[in-house]
This record gives C-alpha cells, sequence and structure tokens, in this order.
C-alpha cells in the first residue's frame, strides 16, 4: 500500500517538473526581425553583374494572407537555401499573426515590375 501511494504521488507531481516549451517557442517581433536580418545579410553576400542577375521572392505572411513585400536577390545565390529560409521565416510570421491577433490592411502586395543590378546589389526599380 505504501509503494501504491507513492507511485500514486510520483504520477501526480510528475507533470509539474516538465518545461512548458510554449514560452520558449513564442514567436516575438524581436525574433522576427532577427531572422529576417539573417536573411538579408545571406542575400548581401552575394552581388550581381547585371540586371538579368536578379530575381525576387515573395517574403513574409499579411494576417489577411499573401506575402508582406518581396526581397530581389542575385541569381548567384543557393536557391534552395534561401528558400528554405524564406520557408522558415514565413512560417515564423504567419505563428506570429495568430498568437498576436494581428490583423493588416489586407491590401494585395505585388511583386515588383522591374529588377536590376545596381553597383552590384539587386534593387527594385520603380
Amino acid at each position: 500500500m505504501k509503494h501504491l501511494v507513492r507511485i500514486l504521488i510520483l504520477f501526480v507531481l510528475l507533470p509539474s517538473f516538465q518545461c512548458d516549451d510554449n514560452e520558449n517557442t513564442r514567436t516575438t517581433p524581436e525574433l522576427l526581425a532577427e531572422k529576417k536580418q539573417e536573411i538579408v545579410n545571406y542575400i548581401q553576400s552575394f552581388s550581381c553583374a547585371n540586371a538579368t542577375g536578379c530575381l525576387y521572392i515573395a517574403f513574409g505572411a499579411k494576417p489577411c494572407g499573401g506575402p508582406r513585400e518581396y526581397l530581389v536577390y542575385p541569381n548567384t545565390v543557393d536557391q534552395a537555401v534561401l528558400e528554405t529560409m524564406v520557408n522558415d521565416y514565413y512560417e515564423m510570421d504567419q505563428q506570429y499573426n495568430i498568437e498576436s491577433g494581428a490583423f493588416s490592411d489586407c491590401m494585395v502586395v505585388g511583386p515588383p515590375n522591374t529588377v536590376g543590378c545596381v553597383n552590384g546589389v539587386c534593387t527594385i526599380i520603380n
């Protein structure tokens, strides 16, 4: 009987010693800004040689749907690495929107009309 009581107490108390991962996995604006800077730094570590060497990718998640913006990048980046980074950011941004109850203007952000290489940097040209 004594062992049964100890086992019962152990089962009751054990869950209280477990870590709560929800606090550690919450997405914050600071975490999003850090992740975005990491992506921008990755893109900026490559240069372009001409206008045809620039591409763009949808970036972020507006609460109403669609991307927040578009990033331009040289075609010399490792496309698979960039897409993985951008997809990870998208999921974090989407999670933040849900957690924070975010809302937006729901305006559609279209892709850039023209991108070009200016001084070795891919740029949106209006």
